[in-house]
């Protein structure tokens, strides 16, 4: 269910573990590529965020 991307919290409550961390120890081996996706989508936030801040930068000229 992991490797579908089901939530961690919902395939631990389907499996009935009482603990998330048990859920994730067990099962985390059939994520293998979660760091890369990871990785890119904080490259994805750094991008947004970057772009907002350089099409701000005129408007806070003019007002500033």
């Amino acid at each position: 269910m992991l490797g579908w991307g089901i939530h961690p919290k919902v395939v631990q409550e389907r499996l009935g573990h009482s603990r998330i961390s048990h859920t994730l120890g067990t099962y985390s081996h059939v994520l293998p590529s979660i760091q890369g996706e990871a990785a890119e989508k904080m490259d994805e936030l750094v991008l947004r965020t970057g772009e907002k801040e350089t099409t701000s930068k005129p408007l806070q000229e003019k007002i500033g």
